[in-house]
């Protein structure tokens, strides 16, 4: 049984827009590649032909993959995302007691996770360990480089 992908609203159109890119435009590409290295003569020893069966593969793998995920979402209702416990769609700001260094992550599903954009998955080691808590909590993070603490100050909603 596929399990439950949960996603914010953006998470869902960022999928939905990469997708439909994907197919409208990437699949496009790749095909009219394909085209042009077969015109190109012999393809079993064409590494232009190669490349472009590569990046196909690839495309329709990502594709698939797209699919699933949009096929089990379950989408966050950010309205019903409270501010008194840490959940899915929480932005979050911890205190790291270690460094005295403020971090701000929003708790996503793991399909939409993106450190980069601190958008943190509720599976990660920090997302579990937040997830439930209140302000004002004191949670330990296992974590390879060691043991973190964090305190969590303030819990809003996204946006």
């Amino acid at each position: 049984m596929e399990k439950d992908v949960m996603l914010t609203i953006d998470g869902l159109k960022k999928i939905e827009q990469k997708l439909d890119h994907l197919k409208s435009v990437r699949r496009r590409e790749v095909a009219e590649r394909i085209k042009q290295a077969i015109e190109f003569g012999d393809i079993s020893e064409n590494s232009e032909y190669e490349d472009a069966k590569n990046e196909q593969a690839f495309i329709e793998g990502e594709i698939l993959t797209l699919e699933k995920i949009l096929r089990n979402a379950k989408v966050i209702d950010e309205g019903e995302v409270g501010t008194d416990v840490v959940a899915l769609g929480s932005t979050v700001k911890l205190k790291d007691l270690e460094f005295d260094d403020e971090l701000e992550y929003t708790i996503v599903g793991s399909a939409e996770a993106d450190p980069a954009e601190s958008k943190i998955s509720n599976e990660s080691p920090v997302g579990q360990a937040i997830l439930g808590q209140k302000v004002g909590s004191v949670v330990e993070v296992n974590v390879p480089a060691g043991m973190l603490k964090y305190e969590i100050m303030d819990i809003r909603r996204q946006h």
